[in-house]
C-alpha cells in the first residue's frame, strides 16, 4: 500500500481516503507509527539527539482512515466515503492489490479529454495459466498459455467523475450493475498499459514482489525516475 501511495504522490495527489476493512487497525498503527528515517537518509548528531531528514516521502501526505466495513465490497466503500470527497468533481480509486509503471499523466490527460464518467486500466493479466476449450464430449480442443493470447483484465486503477455515484445502488458491486449501466450510455471507458503491470494477491505474488524489491527491479517505482511526467494536481486517490 506505501508503494501504491507513493506512486501516486510522485504524480501529485497527495490526499488519500483508505477504505478500512479487514485488519484496518494494522493499517492504522502502520502509519501512526511511521518513521520516516526507516525510508529515507538522514544526518544524525548531538549523540543521537538530533535527526535531518535528507528527504521525506509522507510528510506532506493527508490520510483519511474510514471504516467501511468488514464484509462490504467495494461499491459498498465508495459510497461509505463519498462524503469524504469534498468538492471534488474528478478522483481515483484503486483496488490497492497491483501496481504499475503506468504514466498517470497521459491517462488522465486521456480520461479528461474523454469527457466521459469512468474508466479503468485495461491490462494483461501477471499470472500464469491456461485458457481451455473443449467439445461437446470434453475432448481438449484449444489449449493457449494466457500470455501468448490477447487477453486484457481489469487492472483495478479508475477515475471518475462525481457522476458515477448516481449509476450505484446500495450493495451493488461497482463492476457489476453500476458499470452495465455506464457502458449502456458509452460512459465506460478503458485505458490500455502494455507496460508493467502485476497485482499481490497470493502468497507466491508476494514472494516475487519481494524478490523484486531484493533485486532492485522495481519498475512501478516512478518516484526514481526524473523522466517522469508530473500533471495537474486535483484528484484524490480512493484506496478501496
Amino acid at each position: 500500500m506505501w508503494h501504491l501511495m507513493k506512486y501516486y504522490a510522485h504524480y501529485g495527489h497527495t490526499e488519500f481516503i483508505l477504505c478500512l476493512g479487514h485488519q484496518g487497525d494494522v493499517i492504522k498503527k502502520y502509519f501512526l507509527n511511521y518513521n520516516e528515517c526507516l525510508s529515507n537518509d538522514f544526518v544524525l548528531t548531538d549523540g543521537g539527539r538530533t535527526i535531518k531528514l535528507l528527504n521525506q516521502d509522507i510528510a506532506d501526505w493527508t490520510i483519511t482512515f474510514a471504516d467501511t466495513g468488514q464484509n462490504a465490497n467495494i461499491g459498498q466503500r465508495l459510497m461509505a466515503v463519498r462524503r469524504f470527497l469534498g468538492d471534488d468533481e474528478t478522483f481515483m480509486a484503486n483496488y490497492a492489490d497491483g501496481l504499475t509503471d503506468l504514466d498517470l499523466a497521459a491517462y488522465m490527460d486521456f480520461f479528461e479529454r474523454s469527457g466521459r464518467i469512468a474508466s479503468f486500466l485495461q491490462v494483461r493479466p501477471s499470472q500464469t495459466f491456461h485458457v481451455v476449450s473443449t467439445d461437446e464430449d470434453g475432448f481438449v480442443t484449444e489449449l493457449n498459455s494466457v500470455q501468448d493470447i490477447e487477453l486484457w483484465i481489469n487492472g483495478g486503477f479508475f477515475i471518475f467523475k462525481r457522476e458515477v455515484f448516481d449509476y450505484m445502488r446500495p450493495g451493488e458491486e461497482l463492476v457489476v450493475e453500476p458499470f452495465r449501466r455506464l457502458m449502456a450510455q458509452r460512459q465506460l471507458l478503458a485505458y490500455r498499459n502494455r507496460g508493467f503491470w502485476a497485482c499481490l494477491d497470493t502468497f507466491k505474488e508476494k514472494k516475487m514482489f519481494d524478490d523484486m524489491v531484493a533485486q532492485g527491479v522495481m519498475p512501478w517505482a516512478v518516484w526514481n525516475n526524473v523522466h517522469a511526467r508530473t500533471p495537474r494536481l486535483g484528484f484524490e486517490p480512493v484506496i478501496a
